[in-house]
């Protein structure tokens, strides 16, 4: 697999079939996972970057990014994310 580039970009299609383009902004590996938070590519270009929507993937086996199921699973990454953010500051 290989490794995650912080501003890669890739497209998904939501459930309507549009498709939209988004950015790698951060990645952090939890017990053997990899995690990313991502945003819209469009979103970065006009917003306020403190009001970016940020979503955080997980990378499987594969290398592709999917989403995290588990709430608890969700919140770790969130904290995770959050101390990383903090640490930059």
């Amino acid at each position: 697999m290989d490794p995650i580039e912080i501003g890669e970009r890739f497209t998904i299609f939501d459930d309507e079939g549009i498709e939209n383009e988004l950015e790698v902004l951060a990645s952090i590996e939890l017990d053997g996972t990899t995690y990313v938070a991502v945003s819209f590519v469009e979103d970065l270009l006009e917003e306020d970057l403190d009001e970016i929507d940020l979503f955080f993937l997980k990378v499987d086996e594969e290398g592709d990014f999917v989403p995290i199921e588990e709430d608890d699973e969700f919140e770790k990454v969130s904290a995770a994310f959050e101390d990383l953010v903090e640490e930059d500051e």
